[in-house]
């Protein structure tokens, strides 16, 4: 089927989505380009979780992701205060079902589109109100195993990148040790990081997103944007992903006095040798994963 779209990633082009819905959508104004583009992106970040799982996607990059044990409104809370400026006008995503506390908690911010499996009759009626939002309930996403992009006049084919290097296989390059009670944030920042553009860089601490750095062309500024949107929530015990290795040891330069206490990253640079001692010198521990995760 097609559906016919009010214009593309701007009024003065013309777009459609076309395929077999496997989605509802519930109430709210009519589906925009964007949103939809924004929809995907919120849903591959949720669904590389099987905790409970919230993201809120802007311009096709995650501004706040939280997990935690239980699905609870606390959960959109977190994600929210992760960057609350950037999350104006978001596009949020669940990998559970949204209940009333959680719809509560959403209503008074203005929001595009809230994605879940399902609504509770409480949370939708909350929605209600707000006849502009839309809900999509997709109660079995699916993501596509395979990608397609246009390039020079053909087609880019590739897998999707829906690996995830486990930790038993990640190595500790440094001699600070990693600190204990570590390895959750490090999975979570790390699994986050493939979905940020490249270059892309995530602060990450008891299962939230603090700073995330995104489509830079220098690695060091993602670093140092990733900081300024830390901003106070710094705390011992912050761990960094990259999605790419660091090519200068200016990147941990930066972490100096942060609160970061451990970096994950692909590792593989000419200069590892640098960034490694950098490391060691601020008393930092760093994990090799011998993955990347590009996005662009």
């Amino acid at each position: 089927s097609t559906m016919p779209l009010r214009y593309g990633e701007n009024p003065h082009q013309k777009a459609a989505w076309c395929g077999t819905p496997s989605w509802t959508i519930l109430q709210g104004k009519e589906l925009s380009f964007n949103n939809l583009l924004d929809a995907e992106s919120a849903l591959g970040v949720v669904a590389e979780f099987k905790k409970p799982c919230i993201t809120i996607v802007k311009h096709n990059n995650p501004c706040g992701v939280a997990v935690g044990q239980s699905p609870t409104a606390d959960i959109f809370t977190r994600a929210f205060g992760a960057d609350s400026q950037s999350a104006f006008g978001g596009i949020v995503a669940a990998n559970f079902t949204v209940d009333q506390k959680m719809a509560e908690a959403m209503s008074p911010i203005f929001l595009e589109v809230v994605m879940a499996p399902e609504f509770s009759p409480e949370a939708l009626e909350i929605f209600g109100k707000k006849k502009n939002l839309r809900l999509i309930r997709w109660p079995h996403p699916s993501r596509a195993n395979i990608e397609v992009r246009r390039a020079l006049g053909g087609w880019l084919v590739q897998e999707a990148d829906t690996k995830v290097t486990p930790p038993p296989t990640w190595n500790v390059v440094t001699k600070t040790s990693l600190p204990p009670g570590i390895d959750e944030d490090l999975r979570f920042a790390w699994s986050v990081c493939k979905h940020v553009r490249s270059n892309a860089i995530v602060l990450a601490k008891d299962g939230v997103t603090l700073g995330i750095g995104a489509g830079q062309m220098s690695r060091v500024d993602s670093v140092e944007i990733a900081i300024k949107k830390a901003g106070g929530k710094f705390a011992s015990g912050t761990v960094l992903a990259s999605d790419a290795f660091f090519p200068f040891r200016d990147n941990i330069d930066k972490l100096k006095g942060t609160g970061v206490t451990a970096v994950v990253q692909p590792g593989g640079s000419q200069r590892d040798a640098e960034v490694i001692e950098a490391c060691n010198e601020a008393g930092i521990a760093m994990v090799f994963t011998g993955q990347r995760h590009f996005r662009h």
